[in-house]
């Protein structure tokens, strides 16, 4: 296939974090909001003059710095983070919206603010403490929360925040989102138009750039979608729907097609489901506890551990993999992540008992480029699906 319409600048575009349209928004008087969780309602980082940036660190070498500060036993993302920050990489934010989610991402907000390592003397630190369950008090908690330490910091910082404002930011999201529903329906088919290397940049540059400045560019390439053509034979030995913690690198997916494995549906942060779903609005409530109950609803994330979670999670991706036609789930997990660790080993059993679809668990580090191991698991994995389905063909 030709190369799909603006690949290559999106590909300059997540070279870094402080990137082309990042610089072009400040330049436009603009304020970026860093944050790392999908606990953060991205949306509301949208309101009133201010736009969202999830933050990666592209290109990590040596993380002796971190890990001196916060030990070697913790996930290379936040270890990554911190050692951007040391290096001055996220200096251009203005707000940086935290989350009492995780310790370990605790620890790298607790860096950066104590040592000063934004070199911005009006830096503001908001800090959410999201419910661990679902319920009428914890949405008016989290509603709570995300007023008092995010809308306070952003209305000093300029941003206009009001119904309308976020109504307009919504409206926008969803515009954004309605591409990636539409680029996700052209994965369901035998032989599909848009490769996994593609769709994961697309999913990335819509989280590491303004929205508003991103979407025309979206929309060109969708465009571009809907007039491609498929090369004649396809190259896809197995489809896989990948499901697991953060995930950034698009190496990940670059390895899956060198095993000629295609990621027909993404359930992991940064991912698309269910980070870009339209976010549906009554004209009858305020818009701000709609998208509260919103983003805890849809939210799968594994530090959710009553049992309606455990299964919506579990349900979610037998669903995915019926729906894309996938011949098995991948479970991948960042080296040192307590919760996905768990969530892990209770999904594979949970396959073992109540479903035949196969399931591979990978353990892998922040930096995947150079991990043939990883591509030796996958391909085996590949392998064994095919043997699975001669099998079964055989019966």
């Amino acid at each position: 296939m030709k190369d799909l319409k603006n690949i290559h600048f999106y590909e300059d575009l997540l070279e870094q974090a402080n990137n082309q349209l990042v610089q072009q928004a400040k330049e436009e008087g603009k304020k970026a909001i860093g944050y790392t969780c999908f606990y953060v309602p991205e949306v509301l980082l949208n309101v009133g003059g201010a736009f969202s940036v999830r933050l990666r660190a592209p290109h990590t070498g040596s993380l002796d710095v971190s890990a001196y500060y916060m030990s070697s036993f913790i996930c290379g993302y936040s270890r990554a983070l911190v050692e951007r920050a040391f290096e001055g990489g996220y200096n251009f934010l203005d707000m940086w919206a935290g989350t009492d989610t995780c310790q370990q991402m605790n620890r790298v907000v607790e860096n950066v603010e104590r040592f000063k390592l934004i070199d911005k003397p009006d830096m503001k630190f908001g800090f959410l403490d999201a419910p661990m369950k679902i319920s009428d008090y914890g949405n008016k908690h989290y509603q709570t929360m995300i007023e008092t330490e995010f809308f306070k910091h952003m209305k000093e910082i300029g941003c206009e925040i009001t119904d309308e404002s976020i109504r307009a930011a919504v409206k926008e999201h969803n515009e954004m989102c309605a591409i990636f529903e539409e680029i996700s329906e052209m994965r369901k088919e035998a032989n599909p138009r848009i490769t996994s290397r593609e769709f994961h940049i697309l999913c990335l540059v819509s989280y590491a750039c303004p929205t508003y400045l991103i979407l025309p560019y979206l929309k060109e390439t969708l465009e571009d979608l809907r007039n491609r053509e498929a090369d004649d034979k396809c190259p896809w030995r197995a489809r896989f729907v990948v499901v697991g913690s953060e995930l950034d690198d698009y190496v990940f997916t670059e390895i899956m097609e060198s095993c000629n494995a295609y990621v027909v549906a993404d359930r992991y942060c940064f991912g698309s489901m269910p980070g870009r779903k339209q976010i549906p609005l009554k004209d009858d409530e305020e818009a701000l506890p709609q998208i509260c109950r919103f983003y805890l609803e849809e939210n799968m994330c594994p530090r959710f551990m009553s049992k309606d979670k455990i299964n919506q999670r579990h349900d979610f991706a037998v669903e995915a993999a019926k729906e894309f036609n996938a011949d098995g789930i991948i479970y991948e997990q960042a080296k040192f992540c307590d919760f996905w660790g768990y969530e892990k080993m209770l999904q594979s059993e949970m396959f073992k008992e109540s479903s035949d679809i196969p399931v591979l668990q990978i353990d892998r580090e922040y930096v995947i480029s150079g991990s043939g191991q990883l591509r030796t698991r996958i391909q085996a994995f590949v392998e064994s699906v095919e043997i699975k389905k001669i099998q079964g063909g055989a019966k």
